[in-house]
């Protein structure tokens, strides 16, 4: 038998005790977390309900084929993967959207569209641990299947707003881009695809030094200037009017100046941004795509886009917006608050569970709670551990309160 030195304690080289711990980009998750998690997944959940939006849940296990056939673009390596009793290779659902589209095209194909979809599950992604992160993710998300243009757009960038202030955030913003700008930039330059992809990476992780070293050989070129200026352009309002200085305009700032106005009119200015230099997966998104990024977190918060061609991978022609959020990334950015202290312990005797589970059931959640002992003297003393200050003691129809 083999055993692992990492699993134990070891003490002149013998083993002691057997650790048990949780798999590399596992953790566990007590009391506040859990409670902070839930309280942002029911904020976020009863806003879609709100809008209309109704739950789908898929399989935490898929097909490793459904996601080639969507052409969805995370790598391979990203998927934790095992393999069924007929050999076949599945994953751990590393994605929501795909599986939903799946759902659209098939389960849902006699519902008219459009149709508003949320989920509240959890990714599962591999490597993630390396990078500081998770390999188990809770998303809440919504996809907007069957609906195109301006309004769709507009709809779904108020809501991610409305989506993390009603998480009770308040320092954030939601920048916007729009893969069609890049698109426009990258067709007017004579460059070689590995080469242009390689642009595209350098512009998402805003790589400046290795990029003007990358576009040096193409300054000739019409786009160069503007194409080594992208992963800069980034801010308020002002951005657009930059942006259409070094390209001459494009049908994408346009389009993002017009969702700015009304977005603005109708009170969500304060909230947006916007990041020319979103250029990430580009041939996933199709349209507007924007990320939510939160004072306190080290990364975006949410992340969503258009994805027009991905339900038509399943066999149904229908255009889509949504976006996810990183429930625990946006609970670790609310204030911190204080448990519930147990105030009271109820201590009964025989024939008095009703009434002393109606007595746990009248006070405020987490404040009073059952006694375990059999007489009262250890009632008081867990009650003293506890840090409570009296004990209800129920009696042969008898009630009275012992203070500590």
């Amino acid at each position: 038998m083999v055993i692992y030195k990492s699993h134990y304690e070891r003490k002149g080289g013998l083993p002691l005790a057997y650790a048990i711990n949780t798999p590399e980009g596992t953790r566990d998750r007590l009391f506040a977390e859990c409670r902070e998690r839930r309280q942002v997944q029911t904020a976020l959940t009863t806003l879609f309900q709100r809008r209309s939006y109704a739950e789908v849940s898929t399989p935490e296990v898929e097909f490793y084929d459904l996601f080639l056939q969507s052409g969805n673009p995370m790598p391979q390596e990203s998927m934790l993967k095992i393999i069924d009793r007929s050999g076949k290779i599945m994953v751990m659902r590393p994605d929501c959207t795909t599986p939903i589209a799946r759902v659209a095209a098939t389960k849902l194909k006699a519902v008219p569209l459009p149709q508003r979809l949320y989920y509240d599950q959890t990714v599962f992604r591999s490597g993630q641990e390396h990078k500081g992160g998770s390999s188990e993710i809770a998303q809440c998300g919504v996809e907007l299947i069957g609906a195109a243009g301006r309004k769709a757009d507009l709809e779904m960038v108020a809501m991610a707003v409305d989506a993390l202030c009603a998480c009770g955030l308040k320092q954030f913003h939601i920048e916007l881009g729009h893969v069609g700008f890049f698109r426009d930039l990258a067709g007017r330059m004579d460059m070689p695809a590995e080469a242009m992809e390689q642009m595209r990476v350098l512009i998402e992780g805003k790589n400046f030094a290795a990029l003007g070293d990358m576009l040096e050989p193409y300054a000739g070129q019409s786009a160069s200037t503007a194409l080594r200026r992208l992963s800069r352009l980034f801010g308020g309002a002002e951005v657009l009017d930059e942006a259409e200085r070094l390209t001459g305009g494009s049908s994408a700032l346009t389009y993002l100046r017009k969702l700015y106005t009304e977005l603005a009119q109708a009170g969500y200015g304060a909230y947006i941004r916007f990041d020319m230099g979103l250029v990430h997966q580009i041939d996933y998104y199709t349209g507007v795509v924007f990320r939510g990024y939160v004072e306190g977190a080290g990364d975006a918060v949410l992340s969503g886009g258009r994805y027009d061609r991905l339900v038509e991978a399943f066999g149904r022609r229908a255009p889509a917006t949504g976006f996810a959020v990183d429930v625990d990334a946006v609970a670790g950015c609310l204030p911190s608050r204080e448990p519930p202290r147990v105030k009271f312990l109820v201590h009964f005797g025989g024939g008095e569970l009703s009434r002393a589970l109606k007595a746990v059931d009248e006070h405020a959640v987490g404040t009073c709670e059952l006694s375990p002992c059999e007489n009262l003297d250890e009632t008081e003393r867990l009650a003293r551990e506890k840090g409570a200050g009296a004990v209800l003691v129920l009696e042969k129809g008898t009630e009275r309160v012992v203070q500590l």
